[in-house]
């Protein structure tokens, strides 16, 4: 059997003006277990990275996914995506808050869980490995829980999830 490989196609008219290029590859991860921290510091949530080793600086990664979780007695839990060491798709400097791109409250005994997605357009500039992660926080003294609620009996009205995050290499054609 006969294999074409290329790393990117233009049509023979050249890319319209603004116009883009394409994905170039791919990477996802599904998170199934649980997680838990009563860290008041933004924490790593294990098993919720990436890593993408973009094969052109000028790409850009396209970063998306969701996290399920809750909390317990009455929880405000904040999550932020994370580039290497550095922080993006955060909310500006406001006073003490916290810089996320979003959050959930948890009402005490919720038996279900809540999910919160993100979307970001990365420029990297790199062709490094470079890893995306999601990590999570909490600042009233209680314990934050992923893919799980917080009253986690087994019965059928507990409930457990899935969180996920996926990167994808961008060309940019201009």
């Amino acid at each position: 059997m006969s294999q074409l490989k290329v790393d990117s196609l233009i049509p023979t008219t050249g890319v319209p003006s603004g116009g883009a290029g394409g994905a170039i590859q791919t990477i996802s991860t599904t998170k199934t277990d649980t997680f838990s921290t009563s860290s008041s510091s933004m924490t790593d949530i294990t098993g919720l990275s990436v890593t993408i080793t973009p094969r052109s600086s000028s790409s850009k990664i396209l970063v998306f996914g969701h996290v399920t979780g809750n909390g317990n007695g009455s929880t405000r839990v904040n999550f932020r995506l994370v580039r290497g060491s550095t922080a993006i798709c955060i909310g500006d400097a406001n006073g003490d808050r916290v810089r996320t791109f979003g959050g959930i409250f948890a009402p005490s005994n919720d038996n279900t869980t809540h999910s919160i997605g993100f979307v970001h357009l990365d420029s990297p500039g790199t062709t490094s490995a470079t890893t995306y992660k999601v990590q999570v926080t909490q600042g009233t003294g209680q314990t934050v829980y992923v893919n799980r609620s917080d009253s986690y009996s087994n019965h059928v009205t507990h409930n457990t999830g899935t969180s996920s995050i996926t990167v994808m290499e961008v060309s940019a054609w201009v």
